[in-house]
């Protein structure tokens, strides 16, 4: 055998995606990009991640689980259901043809990403501005954040129990918010902290107004006049903020970056976009062999806590609940089975190797962008600690069905070594016995206010996850 045919029966290297496909997908994989931007667009928080993944599953045939409870249904193949964990959680299930308890597919992603929750009493004024305090929610840059045009999401419920939603600063004409920092001319000793303590987090505080009310012989005029306009607005008042949900986000719509128009830069990738493909996956599926699940979890970027997280019992419950209307007797010995038997792919976004920083990635053991959806066989922090760490028989499992369905995959770990680490929901399920495995998008500037994505990778990770689902 001479060295090329050598070579080429033992080397092996990733493929691009745009090498791969023809005019008919790539056309595919614009026009699903194009909707993905829609997805981000309306979807910058958790509540209204869910609200639109209800309403896509209702428009595709999905019923609340109560309804098939309250009718005192039996499973049937094919039967689409799904459970809202408090408009910030929800699970879809697609029943097969096997059994529950055989095991189900399950993709996992979350819907919350990195922000600036507005504290509960955050409204005070001060050198004639009134301004919003903050407490930023999940690992960001501080610094990243100051200077930058932001809108609000969030809910308030009223004294009366009247739930108020609100987003201001999205639409054309509307006002937008930011956080002011320090002149260059002034900032000799700022510019001497590291990046991290430049900005410290009690000084995220939010310009919010600086017009005084009318009444000049009152204090803090300028506060009184944005309670005064919210509400007009709203029909809100002080006491209203304790008990409110409200958010700071980069304002504006997701848009094609680069001259070519192959990525998407947005708020939010981290982590809508393996949400948005698992969605669109499962929306196709009909009737699986394997019960098929897309699971869209809140709080992972702050440990999968709470009653909406990873941690909490609102996915085991519901499996609960299907077993008891399946065939079976619903105990726990068949409960457990249902999970233990269970394959996982744990949808997190990857990081995507950055020519800007090349000092901190092993070039051989990371995702690149363009090559496809990315197997993260461990997170974890430095001795891989905090990962789930998938056994080679499952990645061979997962290596065949994208092989078999000619999806374009890759391998990838979050840096070098030493650098630090991170992590995702794999641990959590893998606690069940479920095999599991990280699998997602590569990310550009991961958790920065805008980040970026391949449309390429978007494509092949919704036909892997779909794939994923029949197999």
């Amino acid at each position: 055998m001479d060295g090329k045919k050598l070579k080429e029966k033992l080397t092996f290297k990733f493929r691009n995606v745009w090498d791969s496909i023809n005019d008919e997908e790539k056309e595919e994989l614009f026009e699903l990009n194009e909707d993905y931007k829609k997805f981000l667009n309306i979807s910058k928080t958790e509540r209204e991640a869910a609200s639109e993944i209800i309403k896509k599953a209702e428009e595709n045939g999905f019923k609340p689980i109560e309804d098939v409870i309250n009718a005192k249904e039996k499973l049937t193949p094919g039967m689409k259901i799904y459970a809202n964990n408090k408009n910030k959680a929800v699970a879809l299930f697609v029943i097969g043809t096997e059994n529950i308890t055989e095991g189900m597919n399950i993709i996992g992603s979350h819907i919350d990403s990195p922000r600036l929750d507005i504290k509960s009493y955050p409204l005070y004024e001060d050198s004639d501005m009134a301004l919003f305090k903050t407490h930023y929610y999940g690992g960001i840059k501080k610094y990243q954040w100051v200077s930058l045009p932001l809108s609000l999401h969030g809910v308030v419920i009223k004294n009366n129990g009247e739930k108020v939603n609100i987003v201001i600063g999205e639409k054309e004409g509307e006002p937008v918010f930011f956080v002011s920092d320090l002149l260059p001319h002034l900032a000799k000793d700022q510019e001497k902290k590291s990046l991290g303590e430049g900005i410290e987090g009690e000084g995220l505080n939010i310009t919010v107004g600086t017009i005084p009310c009318g009444e000049k012989d009152l204090d803090e005029r300028v506060k009184l006049n944005v309670l005064k306009i919210l509400n007009e607005k709203y029909g809100i008042t002080e006491e209203d903020f304790t008990t409110a949900e409200i958010v700071a986000v980069p304002e504006g719509k997701a848009r094609d970056l680069g001259i070519d128009r192959s990525l998407v830069i947005s708020y939010g990738h981290d982590d809508r976009v393996c949400a948005y493909t698992s969605l669109n996956a499962i929306l196709e599926v009909e009737k699986p062999v394997r019960t098929s699940v897309a699971l869209f979890v809140d709080k992972e970027e702050i440990g999968s806590v709470g009653n909406t997280g990873m941690h909490s019992k609102f996915f085991e419950n519901v499996v609960a609940e299907l077993v008891a209307l399946g065939e079976g007797d619903c105990n726990a010995v068949n409960i457990r089975r249902a999970m233990s038997n269970s394959r996982v792919l744990s949808a997190d976004v990857a990081a995507a190797f950055d020519p800007n920083y090349p000092q901190v990635f092993d070039k051989l053991n990371t995702a690149y962008i363009g090559r496809g959806i990315t197997l993260v066989k461990y997170t974890g922090s430095r001795g891989k600690g905090g990962s789930s760490d998938a056994n080679s028989e499952y990645i061979n499992y997962i290596r065949r069905v994208f092989n078999e369905n000619n999806i374009i995959w890759q391998t990838g770990e979050l840096g070098k070594v030493d650098q630090g680490g991170g992590g995702t929901i794999a641990y959590i399920l893998a606690n069940y016995g479920m095999e599991v495995v990280d699998c997602g998008v590569p990310v550009l500037s991961m958790h920065g206010p805008y980040e970026a994505v391949s449309k390429a990778d978007v494509y092949m990770t919704y036909k892997g996850y779909k794939a994923f689902y029949l197999a």
